[in-house]
């Protein structure tokens, strides 16, 4: 049985779960299969993803989480449920004390669902809650104890959260809803433009982990690509080339670049010089479509690295904060303050 401390990446694609001082226990897709009718769960993460596509109509497939934010509160509830009793053992008396992942400027409305889901789903009250980019400046193991500068871009499923942060605080940040999920739509509604062919988000994923490219690639890569004809209705197979994928996202790449640039200009000129010395730190699934940090690094003229990890940095990070707690909780507003910022 793993300890009672855990740290919970709840993206958008994928739910990550690090037991403090032993690393990632569970890393699986933020998906959920549930019976049409009994509204009954099926299935949970890897198993549910496998009937994406492929499921009758009896089952319903349901992606809980988007761009960052519970759309669906009842299964994030059941989901979690499953996955911390995975993690803590589902006999366990002894609730877990729990950090949670956040985006940047969520809501007080957001903030209370994800705490009441986790602490309904078996955590320890009250849960916690850190913002995206400070979790994943802790994961990547980027020193924020002193005053200094240091630029993180996490680019996940649903969002890319851009922040500078120094002493445990975030100076500056941006956040939008464009993530992995905006570039796999992109491919397949280029696919469809182009070459009137239907294909699925696994299939449009699959395009992009394999020959996707911020930049044009030599020699060109191609894959072949299964789907719907629109005008016969027969399956039909065509070739893609890696240029035509760069060409599909790039208006979804210019959107990460023009965050990144928010952030720069809004830092403070001393920060803004630390963060020239030491880089931008990439983290997220989305940091390892190849040459995005050549494209950073042509676009903003500042050095780019991706972390180690990357798609587990904001969970080890939510599990490392467990140490942090007084200089974390000063990074995100309450409930209350969200409210008073929402209504001015």
């Amino acid at each position: 049985m793993f300890g009672k401390r855990i740290g919970i990446d709840l993206g958008t694609a994928n739910v990550v779960v690090v037991a403090h001082g032993r690393g990632v226990v569970l890393d699986e897709p933020a998906v959920v299969a549930l019976t049409d009718r009994e509204n009954a769960v099926v299935a949970v993460g890897d198993e549910a993803r496998g009937m994406i596509g492929r499921h009758p109509g009896s089952i319903q497939v349901i992606r809980p989480m988007r761009e960052g934010v519970i759309a669906d509160y009842l299964i994030t509830e059941a989901m979690l449920r499953y996955f911390i009793g995975r993690v803590t053992g589902r006999l366990s008396l002894v609730k877990p004390e729990v950090m949670i992942c956040v985006p940047i400027g969520v809501t007080g409305v957001e903030q209370r669902a994800v705490r009441d889901a986790a602490e309904a789903a078996g955590a320890r009250r009250p849960a916690h809650l850190i913002p995206e980019p400070l979790a994943a400046a802790i994961g990547a193991e980027i020193p924020l104890g002193s005053a200094r500068g240091h630029m993180v871009v996490d680019i996940g499923g649903g969002r890319t959260e851009a922040a500078v942060v120094s002493m445990f605080g975030i100076v500056a940040s941006e956040s939008i809803r464009v993530g992995g999920d905006r570039l796999d739509e992109a491919i397949a509604q280029y696919v469809k433009r182009r070459n009137n062919l239907l294909i699925g988000e696994r299939t449009a994923e699959e395009v992009k982990t394999t020959i996707g490219s911020a930049l044009p690639i030599e020699p060109d890569r191609t894959i072949g690509v299964r789907g719907r004809d629109q005008i016969t209705g027969l399956p039909r197979t065509i070739e893609l080339r890696s240029s035509d994928v760069t060409a599909a996202i790039q208006e979804s790449l210019a959107a990460v670049v023009q965050t990144v640039r928010v952030v720069l200009e809004r830092t403070p000129p001393d920060l803004a010089s630390d963060v020239i010395d030491r880089g931008i730190v990439l983290t997220g699934g989305g940091a390892m479509l190849p040459h995005l940090d050549d494209l950073l690094l042509y676009e903003t003229g500042v050095p780019v690295h991706i972390a180690d990890d990357p798609l587990e940095c904001v969970a080890k990070g939510a599990g490392a904060a467990l140490d942090y707690m007084e200089v974390v909780a000063r990074a995100l507003p309450t409930p209350e303050e969200s409210l008073v910022a929402e209504q001015m």
